[in-house]
């Protein structure tokens, strides 16, 4: 599912070193976590999170069955298998925290399975899109609050967000179906839109829907966005699909 190319990572050697954590952000978890506010908020993010990993393991799974040879069936099964290993690492980190797994990811089982409802796949071109452009927007939305965290949680967060390395085999198969049939790559890049337009409302139902989660996003607590902070936030998200519609070679 986590399928930014080399040029969408922030921190490349030419952009300026981040800013030192502040605040919430340089503290610990043990430390942050005394606000019980605060605590709320990261346990729905890390239940939300934990939902949408083995949400996406069973997609993957079921994408499997679209794979036109046994490469790419395995190439998928792989995928779903490092979405299964993040869905664990969250789940055993909400039960060392005293956190029932299941009850904190209850609260988000709608939005994600209307999401995946509202967008399943017909074919599987349009299921590796999905998967490198659709799941990476609302991983680029959760890297933007992962910055306001405690070291613990963010480093966490960031974790189960990493490239699990397959972006490349996405972009190799769809550039090639392309080049095999131009026609293709516009019923693809219509596709891509309706996927981000799909997964930003996704991501706002998400956080509108649990006060302690919005509360944080909005300063609340933590180091929460202002209003142009989040106006930002989005102009980033933007720009970064737009560079992964760039190397599927679709329009954005």
């Amino acid at each position: 599912m986590r399928f930014m190319t080399s040029s969408d990572k922030p921190g490349n050697a030419s952009e300026t070193a981040p800013a030192e954590p502040t605040g919430v952000a340089a503290r610990d978890w043990a430390s942050a976590s005394a606000d019980p506010q605060y605590r709320a908020a990261v346990v729905d993010l890390l239940g939300a999170l934990a939902y949408g990993e083995l949400a996406a393991f069973e997609r993957l799974a079921e994408d499997a069955k679209l794979a036109p040879t046994l490469e790419d069936k395995a190439e998928l099964a792989k995928m779903a298998s490092a979405e299964f290993h993040h869905f664990e690492r969250l789940r055993d980190r909400l039960a060392e925290i005293g956190e029932e797994p299941t009850r904190a990811m209850e609260p988000f089982v709608a939005a994600y399975d209307g999401f995946h409802k509202q967008t399943a796949p017909s074919d599987w071109l349009e299921g590796l899109v999905k998967a490198y452009v659709g799941d990476s927007i609302a991983s680029d939305f959760y890297r933007e609050v992962a910055a306001r965290l405690d070291s613990d949680s963010r480093d966490l967060v960031l974790a189960v967000l990493d490239d699990t390395g397959h972006g490349g085999f996405a972009v190799e198969k769809v550039r090639a179906a392309i080049d095999a049939d131009p026609r293709v790559g516009g019923r693809l890049a219509l596709w891509a839109r309706r996927l981000m337009g799909e997964a930003l409302s996704q991501s706002q139902r998400v956080v509108a829907d649990r006060d302690a989660l919005s509360t944080m996003l909005v300063g609340g607590v933590a180091d929460g966005f202002d209003l142009a902070e989040v106006g930002r936030m989005f102009s980033r998200i933007t720009e970064a699909h737009t560079k992964r519609m760039a190397a599927l070679g679709l329009a954005a």
